[in-house]
């Protein structure tokens, strides 16, 4: 019996959510049918190694193994209907992002706290190149290209969905360095000054001489959904975190309202970065 080969298929270095759960459905509906990853790769006539790496959402199945693999756990049609909604992972996206992505986009409410860098959604092209060609390891010309792009699409909720409100409270270490030279940085505060001058956009800077900080465990981001339940995501190496547990996104709530009121304020904020982009 012939098998197809394993570059019949797409590998996906980042699975979405729908080819994680198409996987899952395939395993518990082989192992229903006492069905070995060998024994049903037979059944299917694609190699073990394929199954596996459909299982566990590395790689889009194509039409052959739904159908095949459809016949051998008993045509109950739990494949086809799955297989309507697969899709790849969002282009430009880290995996563990994607989710807090998509919440985002119908969120009523938006709030970002930042130490690290300015905020994706504040960002410049010119300030997201030079944040992405920082990477490491280093990412291919292409790959790049994908993250920039998605980075500036993201961009567009703040022009679009005028009646949300967006907060930010940045530390004003962040916008002293001076990722990407001097014009990149001049265009980054261009940039940051023409949202922050957007009606639903409010930014505070967060003074480096600031003798009290009520957020000092990190990066967070805050949102309300339209059912008006708070949710909230934080973010690390290689990872990301999203809480939705009522006691622990009350408290990041408390935490970013204290550091409302320490950050310099919106006029305040806004003077500061002009001054900054003066003395460059």
């Amino acid at each position: 019996m012939a098998y197809s080969d394993i570059t019949d298929y797409d590998g996906e270095p980042d699975p979405s959510d729908s080819l994680r759960t198409f996987g899952a459905v395939v395993q518990a509906l082989r192992e229903h049918a006492g069905l070995s990853r060998v024994d049903f790769g037979q059944r299917v006539r694609f190699s073990k190694h394929t199954v596996e790496s459909v299982e566990l959402g590395r790689r889009m199945p194509d039409e052959s193994f739904v159908e095949r693999a459809e016949e051998a756990t008993g045509n109950t049609g739990a494949l086809r209907r799955a297989a309507c909604h697969l899709t790849r992972g969002e282009v430009g996206l880290a995996a563990w992002f994607r989710r807090w992505a998509r919440l985002e986009r119908t969120a009523v409410s938006l709030c970002t706290y930042e130490c690290r860098l300015v905020p994706g959604l504040l960002q410049s092209e010119g300030y997201a190149r030079a944040v992405f060609d920082n990477s490491v390891p280093l990412l291919s010309e292409e790959q790049l290209e994908a993250q920039v792009a998605a980075r500036m699409e993201r961009q567009s909720m703040l022009y679009e969905r005028h009646e949300v409100p967006f907060s930010f409270i940045v530390e004003e270490h962040v916008f002293r360095r001076c990722l990407g030279g001097a014009d990149v940085t001049r265009g980054l505060f261009d940039h940051v000054l023409r949202i922050s001058a957007l009606r639903n956009v409010t930014l505070q800077v967060m003074p480096v001489d600031a003798e009290s900080h009520g957020c000092l465990d990190g990066p967070v981001r805050l949102l309300e959904t339209p059912g008006r339940k708070r949710l909230a995501y934080s973010e690390g190496q290689q990872n990301g975190r999203l809480i939705s547990v009522p006691k622990e996104v009350s408290l990041l709530y408390q935490r970013y309202d204290r550091l409302r009121s320490q950050a310099l304020n919106p006029t305040d904020s806004r003077g500061l970065l002009e001054r900054l982009r003066g003395e460059l």
